[in-house]
């Protein structure tokens, strides 16, 4: 018996009336790059495969309009994805590949050159992987003597607004890594990156058990949807 193909997110239309605009979208693409398209264009390509007979354009702007903007949508929550009219299992799947290969391609780039002198790898990293979670999450870079990533673990999840942390927990980590350096990254759901009383001084505990024992902390990097926060940078660490 045949196989049945993958179920797409469709509705048989009558006329492929964007079939033109599919290719001339596809064409440039491929000549000119992913710069020259705009976001919801480019939601349009990602959503080609899952809804292959229907026009997409309306879907990429809608979601768009509800999330902001493309990184938005890939790593929107699945249940909020649901929300919106017309999408379906393929369309989520489609998208969250897409969050998922971004956050990779993240990793691997960090993993091959994390240094000081690359900050904006890290951040990049950092927002890529935790900036629209909905629960907090305590995120460990450990570090070797030349500032390379050794290990990247997420210590703690949470609630929407704390995560617990054991500041022993994270030094005995480090010290079984034989980490020399740490960066301590969490998120904040709520979009806003501004770090609390509580962030700083969980921060100057853990530098406190750290510093006797060799191991500096780099950085404590807050991200949010709306930007990141660094608690170095700000002078309060």
């Amino acid at each position: 018996m045949p196989r049945k193909p993958a179920p797409s997110d469709d509705a048989p239309a009558d006329e492929p009336h964007y079939h033109g605009h599919r290719e001339r979208l596809r064409d440039r693409f491929f000549t000119a790059g992913a710069d020259a398209l705009s976001d919801y264009e480019l939601l349009e390509l990602a959503l080609f495969a899952a809804i292959p007979r229907r026009d997409t354009k309306p879907l990429a702007k809608e979601l768009l309009k509800k999330f902001g903007s493309f990184t938005e949508v890939i790593h929107a929550p699945v249940a909020r994805l649901r929300e919106v009219k017309g999408i379906k299992n393929a369309s989520i799947n489609q998208l969250k590949l897409l969050a998922a290969a971004s956050t990779r391609a993240a990793k691997r780039e960090v993993e091959r050159k994390l240094a000081l002198s690359s900050w904006n790898d890290v951040i990049d990293y950092c927002r890529s992987g935790m900036a629209f979670a909905e629960k907090e999450q305590f995120r460990l870079l450990f570090l070797d003597k030349k500032n390379q990533l050794i290990s990247d673990e997420i210590q703690q999840t949470g609630t929407v607004d704390h995560t617990p942390v054991y500041p022993r927990e994270v030094i005995k980590r480090a010290l079984e890594l034989s980490a020399t350096a740490l960066i301590l990254v969490h998120n904040h759901p709520s979009g806003d990156p501004t770090p609390s009383q509580a962030d700083i001084q969980m921060t100057k505990a853990i530098i406190d058990i750290a510093a006797p024992l060799g191991i500096s902390v780099h950085d404590h990097i807050i991200v949010g949807k709306n930007g990141h926060a660094s608690l170095k940078g700000m002078r309060l660490i």
